[in-house]
């Protein structure tokens, strides 16, 4: 591992641990999670100073694992042990990750390498493509401070089939506020992922700004839903995770409001920005009811363009994302009016130059995009449109609606992928 470090100049060790050396409760797990198991445990060593240490052990090398490596990388002052995995074998005694941690605590003990044997329980993640985030790291922590915790448990989905989840509480979050947190609803070919690209090199080519990038789309790629997930700060970000609380909310599409709940990760007093064919004047009485209500509730600055008008009228056609991309720069602040204009420039020129002069026309659009932009005074706009009747037909299409509008990651896990057989089955109950 030497050697490597000295070739590459990225040292690793076959274990590495990262916390106090007296921790009490430790997470031992591998693969991208560590880097938000440790950010987290940073947290709340912080947090709570002496009354509370933990600790997180990254597995670098599993197979052939070595035990010696391992018990030298785990404080020995450790009672509570928590192993984390990304797989589930139906019918074993635990998955391969724990049971060699067992098997390694249980030999140190019986050769006296070790006085006390730690209480081990293991955990599952990750199932189903669910990202782990801070909070379900502190939700496992949490659960090894009880005297019996819960071993074969499962964080990060609704197991209403063995009833093995930990709660976990959605609102915990450690990402600092200078973070700009962004989340973006497009259509597939309608151009929303590659300006977000742009946007993220465009900002990362600072030395002091940092930014992050991930993109949500199914195989189907045109006409279909894209979500884009940006961040932006001054410090390195350790976030391999999707954005669960947004400080800008962006909807490409007018027509997702009915189907997609855009607003349900915007924070409270975030901002959104919405391509609406309407005149801002008449906006807020064609949102749907329960878009309406959120905007109210959370207090969200409401921002509306008719982005599609402004592309067709500069010889764009259907491609909206260079004028939403510049309404994101005006808005947001992450860099100066006049120094974004100039950057987008660049790099709409840099990406489509070599397809000569005629291709570069988006530089043109750049000026009535941040003109075409209207704030919606939200104090204004307090009635609510009517409340949907609520005959059993109607219930039956706001089941099937919000079912179907929901990512799979909010479904239970008994539920099957199917979201009409759900709502045949909530329905009925009913």
């Amino acid at each position: 591992m030497s050697r490597f470090a000295e070739i590459t100049g990225r040292p690793y060790r076959l274990f590495e641990y990262d916390g106090p050396a007296d921790a009490d409760r430790v997470i031992v797990l591998m693969g991208s999670a560590a880097e938000t198991a440790r950010d987290t445990a940073a947290v709340l060593n912080r947090a709570k100073g002496d009354q509370q240490k933990v600790g997180v052990l990254q597995v670098r090398l599993y197979r052939p694992f070595s035990t010696d490596h391992f018990l030298a990388a785990l404080p020995t002052t450790a009672r509570a042990i928590a192993v984390l995995e990304r797989t589930k074998e139906p019918g074993s005694t635990g998955e391969p990750l724990y049971l060699d941690v067992v098997t390694t605590l249980a030999q140190a003990v019986a050769s006296g390498r070790r006085k006390i044997m730690p209480r081990v329980i293991g955990g599952r993640y990750g199932l189903s493509s669910k990202d782990f985030t801070p909070a379900m790291t502190k939700a496992v922590f949490d659960e090894l401070t009880k005297p019996e915790p819960l071993n074969s448990f499962t964080v990060g989905i609704t197991d209403d089939v063995s009833f093995t989840s930990l709660a976990v509480d959605p609102s915990f979050m450690i990402e600092p506020d200078e973070v700009v947190r962004a989340v973006f609803y497009g259509l597939g070919s309608d151009g929303t992922v590659g300006a977000n690209k742009s946007s993220v090199k465009i900002l990362a080519e600072d030395a002091d700004r940092y930014a992050q990038g991930y993109f949500v789309y199914d195989s189907h790629k045109s006409g279909a839903q894209t979500v884009s997930h940006l961040r932006f700060g001054p410090n390195p970000i350790h976030a391999p995770y999707q954005i669960s609380s947004a400080s800008f909310v962006a909807c490409h599409q007018f027509g997702f409001l009915d189907r997609v709940d855009v607003l349900r990760l915007a924070a409270p007093g975030a901002t959104f920005l919405l391509n609406c064919p309407h005149e801002p004047e008449k906006t807020w009485d064609h949102l749907p009811r329960s878009v309406q209500q959120e905007i109210i509730d959370k207090r969200l600055r409401l921002f509306v363009i008719d982005a599609s008008r402004v592309a067709r009228d500069t010889g764009l056609g259907s491609k909206i994302n260079t004028v939403l991309q510049t309404c994101f720069f005006a808005i947001s602040g992450v860099l100066p009016r006049e120094e974004a204009v100039q950057r987008i420039k660049h790099m709409i020129e840099k990406t489509y130059g070599k397809k000569g002069d005629s291709a570069v026309v988006a530089p043109k659009t750049l000026p009535p995009s941040i003109t075409h932009w209207r704030i919606c005074a939200r104090l204004r706009y307090r009635r609510l449109r009517p409340a949907i009747s609520s005959d059993r037909r109607s219930y039956r299409r706001q089941l099937r609606n919000s079912c179907s509008g929901s990512p799979p990651q909010l479904w239970p896990d008994g539920a099957t992928n199917c979201p009409s057989a759900q709502c045949r089955s909530m329905a009925h109950s009913r």
